[in-house]
């Protein structure tokens, strides 16, 4: 027979930037003293019997050892894992054994870990924790651990509470009356500096020369596109990627929330001095597919996830493992990633500008001016195939970065700064919002066709270059984007032809592999 009704508390799993809500019933029974654990636990939530029991024992509260302790963390169909779940556990317990009152708990989700002593440790996740409860549309409050606390307290319209140990949690649900009885502190947000976002130690103007390739880097910034640089090595193709994300403006704060939830969901700690600042991933060419795309048990983000909002640099593209490049495709169309496993599927998103860098040939100087390449016909068609053409074909530019002679570099101007170009990008961007409510490169359907409508002349010249240049339903999209890009740029409200061969342009470097 049971010594009281179930307790509930409630608390949240990690599965994406939707974490669902995990209720924890604690139900004490008599008979054969135990601890069990049910509901698709993990090893470290199993762990957790031994934590709460010796967190309950050292803080001066009573653990029920004579009786039959059943958790169970529903629903019973979701994996559950890391030791978010102690601080619910615990709690469950002490309100099935009568020592807090049951009814409080329901107002608030809670989660922390416990360590032996109490003390309350940090959890991965707060951030994407807190957004998936204002999504849900939830007026619970949220309890968390001290550090964890301040970053879910950056997201607004939530009452977070912050919490150092056990006993604290157990006196603030005590009656007011009641001796001992103290309110959880609000948590309060780091400061952050959203100003730093364009703060970057690489200026454009830093490069010389390379004109082409920075009008094209301020076209792919302006517009959302994606570009792959193809050039012998020392180009400064490496210096260009370095400076692009100083050429985009900062996040918006739904943006810079969704970037630093992803990132919380790798168990990185905030870093308040990167708030609204662009992510910048820039993963070496030995990286797996699960390494870019995300995979694993119980799945984490990749690459591409961690870049959300921001730019995913792969240098040496030809390098990388073909499958790795292979699962670029389709979040490069969709911004998101669905992994799916035999015991559970995780979505992540991962809307990222892709910028890549490779050589034309395995020595690098195919086409080059300066020094003669040593590779056969073959050889540079077998190395350029490495990018398959699927792949070529969502990649919106494709610019050369030659070789630039000793002369031609020392009297090659300085160019404008990244605070310049990046003024003109702010403002073509702001113009794309305000007309269609996103970027170019995110144009589909019906919108596509109204804001990229031509002229009967520029529809006869993109008609023409198609058909010559044997260009996908994929390409032809493309370019007429990247135009309007260049249009916007030009603060030209119609698409004309010399927008469309700009356009054209950027889609012929390796065209003819």
């Amino acid at each position: 027979m049971a010594t009281m009704a179930l307790a509930l508390v409630y608390s949240r799993a990690l599965d994406g930037l939707n974490a669902p809500p995990v209720t924890v019933e604690v139900h004490l029974a008599n008979g054969l003293p135990s601890f069990t654990l049910v509901g698709l636990a993990d090893t470290e939530v199993k762990e957790a019997r031994e934590r709460v029991r010796a967190a309950l024992q050292n803080s001066a509260l009573e653990f029920p050892h004579n009786k039959r302790i059943t958790v169970n963390l529903a629903p019973a169909d979701l994996p559950k894992e890391s030791g978010r779940f102690d601080l619910p556990i615990a709690l469950g317990i002490l309100a099935a054994s009568g020592q807090i009152d049951p009814q409080r708990l329901g107002q608030t989700e809670y989660a922390g870990e416990l360590s032996l002593a109490g003390d309350l440790r940090p959890v991965r996740g707060a951030i994407a924790m807190a957004l998936a409860l204002r999504r849900g549309g939830s007026l619970r409050a949220l309890v968390l651990p001290q550090a964890s606390a301040q970053e879910a307290s950056l997201v607004p319209g939530l009452c977070v509470h912050s919490a150092g140990h056990l006993l604290d949690v157990v006196r603030s649900l005590l009656p007011r009356e009641a001796e001992g009885a103290v309110a959880l502190p609000l948590a309060c947000a780091p400061h952050v500096t959203p100003t730093q976002s364009t703060q970057r130690t690489i200026d454009l103007r830093d490069v010389k020369g390379q004109s082409a390739a920075k009008r094209a880097l301020e076209v792919a910034a302006a517009g959302g596109h994606s570009v792959l640089m193809s050039g012998p090595p020392g180009t400064g193709k490496s210096m260009l990627a370095q400076c692009f994300a100083g050429l985009l403006p900062s996040l918006s704060e739904t943006q810079a929330l969704e970037s630093a939830a992803v990132i919380s969901l790798n168990g990185r700690p905030f870093d308040a001095t990167q708030w609204a600042r662009r992510p910048y991933r820039s993963p070496h060419h030995t990286a797996s597919s699960v390494a870019l795309v995300g995979g694993g048990s119980p799945p984490r983000p990749g690459e591409i996830s961690l870049a959300h909002e921001g730019v995913l640099f792969l240098d040496e593209l030809p390098e990388f493992p073909r499958m790795a490049l292979e699962a670029l495709r389709e979040p490069l169309e969709t911004g998101r990633i669905v992994i799916s496993r035999a015991a559970r599927q995780a979505e992540f998103p991962a809307r990222f500008q892709l910028l890549a860098a490779m050589n034309p040939c395995p020595c690098g100087h195919h086409g080059s001016t300066l020094k003669p390449c040593c590779c056969s016909p073959d050889t540079v068609g077998r190395y350029q195939a490495r990018i398959s053409g699927p792949l070529l074909d969502r990649i919106d530019l494709q610019v050369e970065v030659p070789a630039m002679a000793a002369e031609a570099l020392m009297q090659s101007p300085d160019g404008e700064p990244s605070a310049v170009v990046a003024a003109r990008v702010a403002t073509a961007q702001r113009l794309q919002q305000e007309r269609q409510g996103c970027l170019n490169a995110a144009l589909c359907g019906d919108a596509l066709e109204e804001h990229c409508a031509l002229d009967e002349a520029a529809s006869r010249f993109l008609a023409t270059a198609a058909s010559r240049l044997a260009w996908s339903a994929r390409s032809h999209h493309r370019v007429l984007r990247m135009a309007r890009t260049i249009a916007d740029l030009a603060a030209s409200s119609s698409i004309r032809s010399e927008h469309l061969a700009e356009a054209i342009q950027y889609r012929r470097v390796l065209a003819a592999r």
